[in-house]
């Protein structure tokens, strides 16, 4: 194989695992709160103690992949388009 035809391959590959996992699991985990809703912060003894809500994700600690959240506005534009 040419690594031209190669590296389009792994690409292909690629881009279809993410796919997969879209469909499959449309919601990761925040990035800004760990998926727990809220920003961790410390007392004054060290200790960790819940901080304020998460604005990122609403205190959810779930949020909308970026290709869950480009195929539903693609489906939404087709939507209004055929109607």
């Amino acid at each position: 194989m040419t690594p031209i035809a190669l590296a389009v391959a792994c690409l292909l590959a690629i881009t279809l695992c993410y796919a997969a996992l879209c469909a499959g699991s449309p919601f990761g985990t925040c990035r800004k709160c760990n998926g727990f809703g809220f920003a961790t912060t410390a007392d004054r003894k060290g200790r960790p103690k819940r901080g304020k809500h998460c604005r990122r994700c609403k205190g959810r600690g779930k949020r909308v992949r970026a290709g869950r959240w480009l195929y539903n506005r693609a489906s939404r534009i087709y939507r209004q388009g055929t109607h």
